[in-house]
């Protein structure tokens, strides 16, 4: 990226519902600390949680390319009531039964390209931190015990002065303590008091950890808080999550994050809030009684690639709730194939020269995810690159040394969508050979023989192109 590109990069706060220009809490304006909830590993991640993981990808991605050093932190949430019951059911350790989906979650965010997080924490590796994160809120008085349990006080915050409600507005002349929320089975008190430690019962089984309030288990809620201010600190840049995570989950971990602080130290816990939107599948909330509820293995075998649902889910903007298809899914597939076809061109074209990116597919590409990361800005560049490209292509119009500097700035580009055809691969002998044969046939003019080795050539996978440079063979 060129050093002198100084236009500002700009995300929606969910905080202050509006854009705002992005400024480190760093010092020196690199460092950038970004936390993103992670998976409940129950079960195989669906299409919907991963397009939460792919968007916080894209913005890591983006910071990286704009030239921040980046700290990612994404937690694994290996104890909930859903675990709790499915290991009561399959009688497997909670270890057991949770280590197979985490390496599930992992193989698949490998699939679609994902970058390692830097930590990624466990909750049940941190019941340290959550015991004295809770006891730091006893001793500010915002939290109290009842029969083991251990509760979150909102009255008791905001009495001191504190803002419960700092992601959305709530009507809490409405709420009552006890009530539960309908939409959110792990927080069972969260639209007032909320559990910060929850007594043992007969239904955990073995999962529960001694407490200075007796055996039992943390809450959903504070693992997250305990975890990220280990890795971050008490003040951090970025916590993304699904916009379903608003409330209660975000809206807790604030109060309870922010209520830890030392008495008279106010401090913000988090700078920037970021929320994807809700993903639909065929039009309709996912569901398996619809039939319209795909986990990425699903999709993998119906013969779609990580890199075609890593586009699809990159194609609409992490705000808009997206329509999920598999027709989209076969329009990935004929978008893919016309940047492989151009970037092969160019390949080819520059041959062995290398240079410098061009700069105004770069500008034009940093200035649309500069803006609350605007993909189909973005992804209209690329394509209005494409077109033009082809066009110079077709008339020979693209020296080597351009062709080189434009494969260069889509190189560069790809570090931050990272879509490239992978499987560019060398084809295998027995093809290669084909290939010569069918190049011998055309020379001698025996076309029937050439059309023949052609067929052959695409039975096993293979298209091959003639070209004024000669026959290029690529996966069909």
């Amino acid at each position: 990226m060129r050093a002198d590109f100084d236009m500002a990069l700009r995300f929606f706060n969910t905080l202050s519902r509006s854009v705002q220009d992005f400024v480190p809490l760093d010092p020196g304006g690199k460092r950038v600390g970004m936390y993103c909830c992670g998976p409940t590993v129950y079960d195989f991640g669906h299409i919907g949680n991963f397009r939460t993981f792919v968007f916080a990808d894209l913005v890591r991605r983006h910071l990286e390319f704009r030239g921040y050093q980046v700290t990612h932190v994404m937690n694994i949430t290996d104890v909930e009531d859903k675990i709790i019951r499915r290991v009561r059911e399959t009688g497997e350790t909670l270890a057991d039964y949770t280590g197979r989906y985490e390496s599930a979650f992992l193989a698949d965010c490998e699939t679609l390209r994902l970058r390692a997080p830097h930590h990624r924490p466990r909750a049940t590796d941190h019941i340290g931190p959550i015991i004295g994160l809770i006891r730091r809120l006893e001793a500010n008085g915002f939290a109290y015990v009842v029969d083991g349990s251990v509760y979150f006080s909102i009255d008791r915050y905001r009495g001191a002065g504190r803002c419960y409600g700092q992601l959305l507005n709530l009507d809490l002349e409405q709420l009552r303590t006890g009530e539960r929320v309908r939409n959110d089975e792990y927080a069972k008190e969260a639209v007032a008091d909320f559990a910060l430690w929850k007594a043992r019962s007969p239904e955990d089984g073995d999962v529960f950890w001694p407490s200075p309030w007796g055996e039992g288990r943390p809450g959903w809620h504070i693992e997250c808080s305990a975890m990220s201010m280990q890795l971050l600190g008490a003040s951090f840049d970025l916590h993304l999550g699904g916009e379903d995570l608003v409330f209660p989950h975000h809206e807790d971990e604030i109060a309870q994050s922010e209520g830890a602080a030392p008495e008279g130290e106010r401090r913000p816990f988090v700078k920037y809030w970021l929320h994807g939107a809700h993903l639909l599948v065929e039009g309709k909330k996912m569901s398996k009684s619809l039939g319209n509820f795909f986990t990425l293995r699903d999709l993998l075998e119906r013969g779609f690639s990580g890199r075609e649902i890593r586009y699809l889910l990159l194609s609409a903007h992490y705000r808009d709730s997206f329509n999920f298809t598999l027709d989209g899914l076969a329009g990935a597939r004929t978008a893919l194939g016309r940047i492989d076809e151009c970037v092969a061109r160019l390949r080819e074209t520059a041959g062995n020269t290398s240079d410098e990116p061009a700069t105004s597919l770069l500008d034009r590409f940093t200035e649309a995810l500069d803006d609350d990361l605007n993909v189909s800005a973005a992804w209209g560049c690329v394509f209005d690159w494409v077109r033009d490209l082809n066009r110079r292509l077709d008339a020979g119009a693209l020296s080597s040394a351009a062709a080189a500097a434009e494969l260069a700035a889509w190189q560069r580009i790809d570090t931050v969508f990272d879509v490239a055809n992978r499987s560019e691969a060398i084809a295998p002998p027995e093809i290669l050979a084909l290939v010569e044969e069918r190049q011998a046939a055309r020379k001698a003019r025996d076309f029937p023989q050439a059309d023949v080795l052609r067929k052959r050539l695409l039975d096993a996978g293979w298209l091959v192109e003639d070209t004024p440079k000669g026959p290029r063979v690529k996966r069909a």
